[in-house]
């Protein structure tokens, strides 16, 4: 889809449609083809006629009638084909009232999270396949999420509805047993639609809005479903205060670094929830990552300036979160709070190996920290290598203008 107004209808509908589809038939690949089939429909017909008075009964009518289709030329399935009609007596969908649509709007999108979080998937599938079935995601925003070629992801979300085909899987609400492992699961996809919104892996801009309000949104659910779950309000601190920032983070579509900033722009009132929700949770017992990333957030929220940051609570912090969940992200994130409070030699020698690993060898942001580092210590050469380096690998116009200019301006001083 092309047209933007197309693709937000699209991201907020989805969720919907594929519900309905599988409420009536099991199958989830066939049901998630028939929805993206009604969605190449839609970018042809709504382009051109404009978007329909309720684009989710279109949707929902258009898929159906695919599956139909599909099963009636497929013999050994022709029986199920009642089991996927959503069409009325004279083949009219009947839409739900508005009332009706708005009351099950957040219903329908975290049931799906959770139903797609199949227990027949490892973790990371159950998260990929919900970030591209249900979230919108494509295939490349969710191979950068977790640092995988987008070949590589295509085809993990290939063997993951290969899996859920070949186990039969039925989807249907868990157990009160199994649901602590799919909400786990539930808090990642929600994390990682807030990620890709708050910067977005490629194009244009360097925010989407959309994005990062429907993440907010479905964790402030989760959080008001399951108050006393730690790591779902942990999770909703780390959004709104790091969502606080996000008008001062670009002007006139450039990027603007922490640094610059200017803090009196802050969203106060997101940073006051976000502090008050961690004040609530974090004495209560084992501190997971999720909380130690909002305490994060919540210094540099509550940091008048860049230069009164406390750089050693930081280190500590994400020395602490390194334990809880380490990853080659939470490392180079750590070299760079490190580099602050105790010099940047130290951030440097944690950064080295992470130039041995293949996947962080490919993301821009690594070169970009080693860029800087270098230039604190006064290694502009090397620096304007890492800068360019970085901004070769990086996808999104605003971080690559970045750094173009932080590599020509050092590049000029020389």
């Amino acid at each position: 889809m092309s047209d933007p107004v197309v693709e937000d209808v699209w991201r907020h509908e989805s969720p919907h449609v594929l519900a309905a589809l599988l409420r009536r038939h099991g199958d989830f690949a066939d049901c998630e083809d028939a929805a993206q089939e009604a969605a190449e429909a839609a970018a042809v017909q709504w382009c051109r006629d404009g978007v329909p008075a309720n684009p989710r009964g279109w949707l929902i009518t258009v898929a159906s009638r695919r599956l139909i289709d599909r099963l009636r030329a497929d013999r050994a399935r022709a029986g199920r084909e009642e089991a996927v009609a959503v069409a009325q007596p004279g083949g009219a969908y009947i839409a739900p009232s508005a009332d009706q649509a708005t009351a099950g709007d957040c219903d329908d999108m975290l049931q799906m999270f959770v139903l797609c979080c199949h227990p027949s998937l490892s973790r990371s599938s159950q998260v990929a396949l919900t970030l591209h079935a249900v979230g919108g995601l494509g295939t490349r925003e969710i191979a950068a999420a977790y640092l995988v070629p987008h070949r590589t992801m295509t085809q993990r979300l290939t063997r993951a509805r290969s899996i859920l085909r070949s186990a039969g899987a039925v989807f249907e609400l868990p157990s009160e047993q199994d649901l602590p492992s799919r909400v786990t699961s539930v808090l990642d996809v929600c994390h990682l639609l807030f990620t890709e919104g708050h910067t977005r892996s490629a194009g244009g801009a360097l925010v989407d809005w959309s994005l990062t309000g429907e993440a907010i949104r479905l964790t402030r659910q989760l959080h008001c479903a399951i108050p006393d779950h730690d790591e779902v309000a942990g999770a909703l601190a780390l959004m709104l205060l790091t969502h606080s920032r996000a008008e001062t983070r670009t002007e006139n579509g450039n990027l603007i670094p922490l640094a610059e900033q200017n803090r009196s722009r802050w969203d106060r009132d997101l940073i006051a929830e976000g502090v008050a929700i961690l004040e609530r949770v974090l004495p209560r017992g084992h501190v997971g990552r999720f909380q130690l990333q909002a305490a994060i957030a919540a210094v540099h929220a509550e940091s008048p300036t860049w230069e009164s940051t406390d750089w050693r609570q930081i280190s500590i912090l994400y020395d602490m979160l390194d334990r809880v969940g380490p990853s080659p992200v939470v490392t180079l994130n750590r070299a760079i709070a490190i580099s602050m409070a105790f010099g940047p030699k130290q951030g440097l020698d944690l950064i080295a190996p992470l130039l041995d690993n293949p996947s962080m060898r490919r993301h821009h942001r690594t070169h970009a920290v080693r860029a800087h580092l270098l230039e604190m210590i006064g290694d502009r050469t090397g620096a304007v290598e890492s800068y360019r380096r970085a901004a070769q690998l990086a996808t999104s116009v605003p971080e690559q203008r970045y750094l173009n200019d932080r590599m020509r301006r050092l590049a000029g001083r020389e």
